[in-house]
């Protein structure tokens, strides 16, 4: 591979960016892939997959360079020069890249990857709340696997289409899918691609959804003709997922705090052919007590630490703090206890959160279940997915009926 100074330079503007000011590394990549139109599909995939591969494996390759946070522009070309090297990746005679100490660096990597905190490129907190809350080996196999490229997976959109209709239209645009068993709506892409631009998701043929993810709506086992609510609904992903699943029948109110994200999900859901949702933002108790007791379904997709979305989020172990993992697991626990007021007698509560830790998952469940207002429900089932076993992320659903 030739490295061109027109794709190089956006990337350590970026990683500048994103550690130096804050900015969230899929924007830090949408920003960098409009510097230059001219690019094709090879360039924008060597600027956005290099932005990542650096952010995710930061610590490593910051130890092999021997600097430390903060990163100026001249220490990431170091931690950039170290990336080449470790890919094998020729050199070019720049000013930047002169004098770099290849064998060291081969050495170091060496040395550096016996030791796992090092070798996952994780920060110390994070590797030891791993080990307490996972055990040592799970642990290990788990920020493993968070460390792999996530794969792009499509949600079909059953109110408009068929899984091997739009396999087959994808296809024409050399987009090639395959289905994944044990996920009835999910197509898995052979190779990357900016399916954003196809006619076919501007038609609302699918959206783009994890695998894991896609298992919850399901949990919700909704039939048409019921009043769900979606409390946590953000932009909307398993809110459209769970109108395809009521064949656009019955009511879903999505609640979000946040007004900007709900009006994403009306854009959403007009594509997707989606006129069963009502949105509401949550800006009292108001917007819940209205519906005390009147829900069938209640989603709760709660705000978590993300750990189970590492493969897609590899910039959040640098965000992430211990103050904030403490902080949202009295959050999870105040939305389960005002938003389960919703079920109805009878009706049914999903807890869910892309987290992997059992304290923010059954552990809130289970002071629930031992609280006050817990003792109307009774628990289901659950279900823990580990990205390690899945191949996905991770994710945790518990499904609670009010007796």
């Amino acid at each position: 591979m030739r490295l061109h100074r027109n794709l190089v330079f956006p990337v350590i503007d970026s990683i500048y960016d994103i550690f130096n000011d804050g900015i969230y590394a899929d924007k830090a990549v949408e920003k960098a892939l409009k510097r230059d139109k001219r690019w094709g599909a090879r360039d924008r995939k060597f600027v956005a997959e290099t932005i990542y591969e650096l952010v995710r494996w930061m610590r490593l390759y910051a130890e092999i360079a021997q600097v430390k946070p903060p990163f100026s522009r001249e220490k990431i070309w170091r931690i950039f020069a170290v990336w080449c090297v470790l890919k094998g990746i020729q050199l070019p005679d720049w000013n930047q890249l002169k004098d770099v100490p290849k064998r060291r660096i081969k050495g170091r990597f060496d040395e550096l990857t016996k030791t796992r905190k090092f070798r996952e490129s994780i920060p110390d907190w994070i590797d030891e709340l791993g080990i307490s809350e996972l055990g040592d080996t799970i642990w290990t196999k788990e920020i493993k696997a968070q460390n792999q490229q996530a794969d792009v997976i499509l949600r079909v959109n059953t109110l408009k289409i068929g899984k091997e209709r739009l396999q087959k239209i994808l296809a024409t645009d050399d987009i090639q899918t395959q289905p994944v068993k044990g996920y009835p709506s999910a197509l898995l892409l052979v190779e990357r691609a900016n399916v954003f631009k196809t006619e076919a998701f501007k038609k609302g043929f699918f959206e783009v959804q994890d695998g894991s993810s896609q298992l919850v709506a399901p949990y919700l086992e909704v039939e048409p003709g019921m009043r769900v609510v979606d409390a946590c609904a953000g932009a909307g992903g398993k809110s459209l997922h769970i109108a395809s699943l009521m064949e656009n029948k019955g009511q879903i109110i999505a609640m979000d705090i946040y007004e900007s994200k709900l009006k994403k999900l009306k854009i959403r859901a007009k594509r997707n052919g989606v006129h069963n949702i009502e949105t509401r933002v949550i800006e009292s108790t108001k917007a819940y007590k209205k519906l005390l007791q009147k829900a069938d379904r209640v989603l709760i997709d709660a705000p978590c630490s993300g750990l189970g979305v590492l493969k897609r989020n590899p910039d959040a172990k640098w965000k992430l703090e211990p103050e904030f993992i403490e902080n949202i697991k009295q959050v999870q626990q105040e939305v389960l206890q005002n938003y389960s007021k919703m079920v109805k007698p009878g009706g049914k509560l999903v807890y869910a959160t892309c987290s992997v830790l059992p304290s923010e998952n059954r552990q809130q469940v289970d002071f629930f279940l031992n609280s006050e207002l817990g003792t109307d429900f009774q628990l289901v089932k659950d279900q823990s997915i580990l990205a390690h076993q899945s191949g996905f992320d991770g994710f945790y659903m518990a499904q609670l009926q009010r007796k």
